[in-house]
């Protein structure tokens, strides 16, 4: 997978703009993000399913916190139906910062997206639903089937050990916000663990970590690492436009991974602190060199080339995600360019 974030900060004619221009450079998935204080992703995804024709559609990612588990999987089964079947459902347990402004950082945590896109892939196959530990539905369906059926991808988006070892174990995929070799190093470890709990469940004691049983289809596992991604000509223009993601980033990072980096960790939740409370301009003077080294692809395309490179060491596939750049058109054609012609599906 070749994929690309785009963010709907901007008006939804220029994200589509922008999915149009995504599609037409060879990316084959667009994923917009999904937070509560842009533009509404699934509003954007819609206009996107009617103004593309190849590329994959998906949010990157919603969460189940702020949307009940059944809405969000009829949400993935309309834009599925839009799509004519091109919809992927990216699912996580949603970004702290913005949680935090409604009250529902302390309910983050890996049950709650398993058991999202458990009962999503029920319901796409036409079965009933109840509710589960984390939500509340009592013989829940839907009245139609989206053209994948129960086929649509699902990729968690997450960090923690956790919930990389889940995804391996349950999921289609993994969206690893991360964009630094030594960080996809760690994560294709996590992954492993969970994909031989997948093949095989009878070595998960006592259920493992994330109480769920295994699977099956371990060859077909994605993980995808969801890179910060700011190009340009310019190195220093490249690496200026990369402090707002960087900075969100950060914020949300777990203590291992500033550990890993050498991310001053009390000044990483002091910038969490300022996104929450909107003080976004001094929340984004606060990234430090070292955040933007550890959390973004930034520079040249030479630079963010060798980068993508490293990377794929370890990832099977790539999402270029915000900033691109500070010239986002250019930074689309740039970016694709980057990318080796190995990880595009045909």
């Amino acid at each position: 997978m070749l994929g690309i974030e785009l963010t709907p900060e901007h008006s939804p004619a220029r994200v589509t703009e922008l999915g149009t221009a995504a599609e037409a450079a060879g990316y084959d998935t667009v994923f917009v993000s999904h937070h509560y204080n842009n533009r509404d992703a699934t509003a954007v995804l819609a206009r996107l399913a009617s103004e593309t024709e190849t590329v994959r559609l998906g949010p990157g990612v919603a969460n189940p916190l702020e949307s009940h588990p059944v809405t969000l999987a009829s949400e993935l089964a309309t834009l599925d139906e839009l799509s004519d079947g091109r919809a992927v459902f990216g699912l996580g347990p949603g970004d702290p910062s913005t949680l935090q402004n409604l009250g529902l950082s302390d309910e983050r945590g890996l049950r709650p997206v398993l058991e999202a896109f458990e009962t999503a892939r029920a319901l796409w196959a036409g079965e009933r639903v109840d509710g589960k530990r984390t939500f509340d539905a009592d013989d829940a369906g839907l009245n139609y089937t989206p053209p994948q059926g129960a086929g649509i991808p699902v990729y968690v988006g997450g960090e923690g050990p956790h919930m990389c070892r889940m995804a391996g174990k349950r999921a289609d995929g993994l969206l690893f916000n991360g964009s630094h070799p030594d960080d996809l190093a760690w994560t294709r470890d996590r992954v492993e663990e969970g994909l031989e709990q997948r093949a095989s469940p009878e070595h998960d004691d006592a259920g493992g970590s994330d109480g769920t049983e295994g699977g099956d289809q371990t060859d077909a596992f994605d993980l995808a690492a969801y890179a910060s991604v700011s190009v340009a000509d310019d190195p220093e223009a490249a690496r200026e436009a990369a402090r707002p993601p960087v900075a969100f980033v950060a914020a949300g990072s777990p203590p291992p991974v500033r550990q890993r980096h050498g991310i001053d960790g009390e000044r990483a939740d002091e910038i969490g602190d300022l996104i929450a409370a909107g003080e976004f301009t001094e929340a984004f003077g606060r990234v430090t060199p070292a955040m933007i080294e550890a959390f973004c692809m930034a520079g040249t395309p030479a630079t963010v080339a060798d980068r993508i490179d490293a990377v794929l060491e370890y990832a099977d596939s790539l999402v270029v995600g915000s900033p691109l750049g500070p010239d986002l058109d250019a930074a689309v054609e740039l970016a694709a360019e980057a990318a080796p012609e190995t990880i595009r599906e045909t």
